[in-house]
């Protein structure tokens, strides 16, 4: 018997997140564990009149794209689009991303993973400026429930209940939070091992209630882009990387180490001259998401956290930061964690106190 929860996942994704109109061209780029939702996603853009464009990957890797091309693709040459694909993206309507890897292989190159990150940065490209919808997603698969510890059944049971909630109600109650960001000159961030200032002077942020990324439930800004300054320990991040600890100085990173994967940290800090600056702030939302699950889409939303993105940032919000990289690191701000706003105290252990 097919899973009701699929179901309301891929009507989530399709009416609220892209919303396609007839006749629209919609790219749905995926991996064979997604399967399932694949197919779901295709009967209802079908239903409303949609085409789908499917570009399915074997699910070797993190991102959803064709490996094998790109570890044997020149340098530089991997991290590019085919001509005729990317022709699809510059006219497509509408862009859903699920990402559904099996364990990857081990030993893949540092050269390979920065051209992963690239074709997949140029597939989002026109989503994150705000030329056309696009969401990005997970499927619940056996590797996202190993890596955080769970059974799949357990897995599935805390992805849903993050997933499917009342996201008109979610956006009411960011709100608050959204207004006094966006009255914000200064933010400044401290907690053990970290103090960190930054501007958001003229820019504008968004509530993600469940129309951005999936699950939705954070208010992101891209900060300007030369104002970092002082020292951050994260506590979560992608892949094999933990222990982060950065030191900025007019707005780029001129320290780095990590406890573990530190070599991926420095490599992914060369990706270009935009990796070492931030492009996105993130303020964790969503109450849905209990513990951590090393799912950096997840943790990232966790409510009583905040995060900050390497690389580039949001056009359609101020940014200006251009990179192939866009790394999302998550600090907990529970216990001992303030945000102060131009020097007002707005949340104090993970809680807002506006």
């Amino acid at each position: 018997m097919a899973d009701p929860r699929l179901e309301g996942y891929a009507r989530l994704l399709v009416e609220r997140c892209i919303d396609p109109q007839p006749g629209w061209h919609v790219l749905v780029v995926t991996t064979s564990e997604a399967r399932p939702l694949a197919e779901e996603l295709s009967r209802q853009l079908a239903r409303r009149g949609a085409y789908a464009l499917p570009r399915i990957a074997f699910a070797g890797t993190f991102y959803p794209l064709d490996t094998a091309w790109i570890a044997e693709a020149a340098p530089g040459f991997g991290g590019t689009l085919a001509p005729l694909e990317q022709e699809v993206v510059d006219r497509v309507d509408g862009s859903i991303f699920v990402l559904a890897p099996a364990d990857p292989p081990p030993g893949i190159s540092a050269e390979t993973r920065r051209a992963l990150r690239a074709q997949f940065t140029a597939y989002r490209l026109r989503g994150r400026a705000g030329e056309a919808p696009e969401v990005r997603c997970d499927f619940p698969c056996a590797h996202f429930a190993r890596t955080a510890g769970m059974s799949l059944t357990e897995y599935e049971g805390v992805f849903y209940e993050a997933c499917l909630r009342d996201w008109d109600a979610e956006g009411r109650k960011m709100r608050p939070v959204l207004e006094r960001f966006n009255r914000a000159e200064e933010v400044q961030i401290v907690a053990a091992g970290t103090d960190l200032t930054l501007s958001l002077r003229g820019r504008a942020g968004l509530v993600d209630d469940g129309h951005v990324n999936v699950p939705g439930g954070e208010v992101f800004f891209s900060p300007v882009e030369d104002s970092a300054e002082g020292e951050i320990r994260f506590d979560f991040s992608s892949g094999a990387v933990e222990g982060v600890r950065l030191v900025f100085r007019g707005g780029a990173v001129v320290e780095a180490s990590a406890d573990a994967g530190e070599d991926v940290l420095l490599s992914s800090l060369e990706t270009d001259a935009g990796a070492r600056r931030l492009g996105e702030l993130g303020l964790g939302c969503n109450e849905g998401i209990t513990r951590h699950l090393r799912n950096v889409l997840f943790d990232e939303k966790m409510a009583g956290t905040i995060h900050l993105a390497l690389g580039a940032g949001f056009p359609r919000i101020g940014g200006r930061n251009e990179s192939a990289l866009h790394w999302d690191l998550v600090k907990d701000m529970r216990p001992g964690g303030q945000i102060l706003c131009d020097g007002e105290l707005v949340q104090e252990d993970g809680r807002w106190l506006l």
